[in-house]
């Protein structure tokens, strides 16, 4: 007596849509038990770093400041993880764009009124990079630093003489008498002037506000050295511009103290930073043509451009 044929599972009929079956399965599991984790964490994370050993965040403003996109989005992710409990910021930056330089001090704020935040000053953190610093609870600098800066200034440029030498002429027609100023091909008038002059010392007003705010120091004393002078990070030391003269090292026992954690802790940098250094340098002749692209903005028909430079 011959027994019926077995039926073939679906398994064995489709295997591969099995495996597929098999695979979202997993995935929506995961992701299911991860987003759990992240609602208990963010409701718990007292009891969340209990089960990981606590993390101190690495943020680096490096280089001239002229898109913190990167840099925020990473700022916003350690504001946001509850085994974070600390940021050391690394700045080593000549200074940068106004309102980029403004995002970052913004962000770190932000940052701050969440956890501990210390700022540790490489090479050079001047200007826009000392803008940035005062975002910070604490800033600690190198005796030979090179910060302060404090100022802004813009950059014209005046090609009406080479163009007069080659026979060239350039006519524009405007809605206004102030729409063209700073145009490279004609001088200043006397009126633009005033008015350029008055747009930078706005944002110097700006720049000299905020540090006094960040600083918790009078107004009149930054206004005192908000010169455009550079100094060294002793001599910022005396002015009361950074707290305490160290390097990395002595930054992290600052924060470490602040925070209340021992030395048994791990560094999260930016996963960008893993990058290949053939792509940094990619990187940095990509922000040198930017600002490039920014002084001689009037030349491609744009007077301005970000032109104006916490620097």
């Amino acid at each position: 007596m011959e027994h019926p044929k077995t039926k073939p599972k679906f398994s064995q009929r489709h295997p591969f849509l099995f495996g597929l079956l098999l695979m979202f399965t997993a995935v929506a599991l995961l992701s299911g038990a991860m987003a759990v984790w992240r609602s208990y964490a963010e409701k718990h994370p007292g009891s969340m770093l209990a089960f990981s050993s606590p993390k101190i965040g690495v943020v680096h403003v490096e280089g001239m400041i002229l898109d913190p996109t990167d840099t925020l989005n990473w700022i916003r992710r350690l504001r946001e993880d509850p085994t974070v409990p600390a940021v050391l910021v690394r700045i080593n930056s000549p200074g940068g764009v106004v309102g980029p330089s403004q995002e970052l001090l913004l962000g770190l704020q932000r940052l701050a009124e969440r956890k501990p935040v210390v700022v540790s000053m490489g090479a050079v953190a001047a200007s826009g990079g000392y803008y940035v610093a005062v975002g910070g609870h604490q800033i600690v600098a190198n005796p030979g630093t090179l910060t302060g800066s404090i100022g802004v200034r813009m950059e014209l440029t005046n090609l009406q003489g080479l163009m007069e030498k080659l026979g060239i002429r350039r006519d524009s027609l405007t809605s206004g008498a102030l729409k063209t100023t700073g145009s490279p091909f004609e001088e200043l008038t006397p009126e633009e002037r005033d008015y350029l002059q008055s747009v930078v010392m706005d944002m110097h007003g700006q720049f000299v506000r905020d540090i006094a705010q960040g600083r918790d120091m009078p107004l009149d004393a930054v206004e005192a050295i908000a010169d455009g002078r550079i100094m060294t990070g002793r001599q910022a030391l005396e002015l009361g511009l950074v707290d305490a003269l160290g390097g990395q090292e002595e930054a992290l026992d600052l924060l470490r103290t602040i925070a209340g954690i021992d030395d048994r802790v791990e560094l999260i940098e930016d996963p960008r930073r893993d990058r290949s250094l053939w792509r940094r340098v990619l990187g940095s002749v990509e922000e040198e043509l930017s600002l490039q692209r920014s002084r001689w903005g009037a030349l491609l028909g744009s007077p301005w451009g970000p032109m104006w430079i916490v620097q």
